[in-house]
């Protein structure tokens, strides 16, 4: 056997996976077909850490509520921006007081009593800001923020360095059940392996890894509003509106920005969802809109199609909102699933730490002296705006599973993410990447084969 586990996906789960079963002497490879890993995490890199009480489905909510206690455990050991920030779900109505006291009693059911339902005097005791229309509010303390991608990286890097290969740009053509194990056949290779993990959120991929009842849920469109605004002036919690086929909310970027959604089944223009969100953060100003990006929200329950006993592989499918928060149970879970299958012990040389980088911007005078002395390109901004380095650039694409992406480079570092949206840097980070990769410009791509920064050189000569 070529490996032991192929995990398909390389997304946030599929590098959890990988991350927990590298602490085992497995020998482990991880198929992707994008460029980069990390992929499902959105480009604002700033995701909401729920607490399990906002679904119904029992898998789902309780798949949360585990992510959310284990959260603060692994941001620590994988230096990875995080911060405790409490939720409002406010009710300016019947429905929407109906919708909290239910939230209220499946945390009573399941003894959370850190959660509160508060009168209109209380809410507004918690938050000032908040619209004198609301009747009642439902407030739930251990919710937080977390830079999802980071997260996404720290599990690949720490789970690279502990020996699981990661195949990229490679997609699976067929998966073929053999006596012991799998072949599987990518647009690159052909493997055999003794299980395999899916993770893509697919439902079919050849007919051994076929799910048959998966339970649609409900897809969103959402839009995100990146303000350049202190959050603090205006909220200190998440706030929540949620009616029946909408969900409006605000919540702080980590750097302490403000990040206003909007999210429907119908499709929405940029003026609807600027009104939508007035109510929550007053009149918007459209010259202090730093980012508008468009996304899907998903409301699925959670498939752990445990099969490896009798067939060998797991399917995992988790497309729901609350996918981050749940990534560290799920992986522990799987991880479980598979060392009991397998006759593997733990390593001894394991290492449980994501290598050191840094963000020029955050630190002091002093500090930044002292990393330009060791490396000058530290001491070159190349994204005026976000305030990113060369040196941070160059870090992110030498990195373990390092970006060859222009968006690689932007989820690693910020760069291109300010005001200008890259207008000056995008053009140097593509001769960086170039560089560094030993590629010409005509090579390089924004994030996917079809989307090259250079179709062709203006000037080329045969001799001079």
């Amino acid at each position: 056997m070529d490996y032991d586990v192929l995990i398909l996906g390389g997304g946030m789960i599929g590098c959890a996976v990988a991350y927990e079963l590298s602490k085992y002497n497995l020998n482990i490879a991880v198929i992707e077909k994008d460029y980069d890993i990390g992929s499902d995490a959105a480009l604002i890199n700033t995701a909401t850490i729920y607490d399990g009480l906002e679904c119904t489905d029992t898998i789902s909510s309780s798949l949360i509520r585990k992510g959310n206690l284990m959260f603060d455990e692994y941001v620590e050991k994988f230096n990875v921006p995080f911060k405790r920030v409490g939720s409002l779900y406010i009710a300016k109505d019947e429905n929407q007081k109906k919708y909290i006291e239910d939230m209220y009693s499946r945390a009573k059911e399941k003894n959370i009593n850190e959660v509160k339902l508060l009168n209109r005097d209380e809410s507004k005791r918690i938050e000032p800001n908040i619209s004198d229309d609301v009747i009642k509010s439902l407030y739930i303390p251990n919710t937080g923020v977390v830079c999802a991608y980071d997260l996404a990286l720290a599990y690949g890097e720490i789970a690279f360095d502990n020996g699981v290969k990661f195949k990229l740009e490679e997609e699976v053509l067929n998966i073929e059940k053999m006596s012991k194990g799998f072949k599987v056949e990518t647009t690159r290779n052909k493997f055999t392996c003794k299980i395999v993990i899916n993770t893509t959120s697919e439902k079919e991929l050849g007919k051994e890894l076929n799910t048959d009842k998966i339970e649609e849920g409900r897809k969103n469109n959402l839009k995100y509003f990146v303000l350049n605004k202190k959050y603090d002036s205006l909220y200190s919690n998440i706030i929540f509106d949620i009616h029946s086929s909408e969900r409006r909310y605000i919540r702080p970027t980590m750097d302490g920005k403000i990040i206003g959604a909007f999210s429907t089944e119908k499709s929405v223009n940029y003026d609807m969802v600027i009104d939508k969100l007035s109510s929550l953060i007053g009149k918007i100003d459209g010259h202090k809109i730093k980012m508008v990006l468009d996304w899907s929200l998903y409301d699925e329950p959670v498939v752990i199609d445990d099969s490896l006993s009798e067939k060998g592989y797991l399917n995992i499918r988790a497309k729901h909102f609350g996918k981050v928060t749940m990534t560290p149970a799920i992986g522990e879970i799987v991880c479980k699933m598979v060392v009991n299958n397998f006759n593997c012990i733990l390593k001894k040389d394991f290492i449980d730490k994501r290598r050191e980088y840094y963000r020029f911007k955050d630190l002091s005078n002093n500090e930044r002296n002292n990393l330009i002395k060791v490396d000058n390109k530290y001491g070159k901004v190349i994204c005026l705006c976000e305030g990113v380095t060369e040196g941070e650039i160059v870090d992110a694409i030498r990195r373990p599973l390092g970006a060859r992406t222009v968006e690689g480079v932007r989820r690693r570092t910020n760069s291109g993410l300010g005001s200008c949206r890259g207008a000056y840097c995008n053009e140097v980070i593509s001769e960086i990447l170039a560089r560094e990769t030993n590629k010409p410009i005509t090579d390089i791509v924004k994030n996917t084969k079809n989307s090259k920064v250079a179709l062709s050189r203006i000037k080329e000569f045969d001799t001079m």
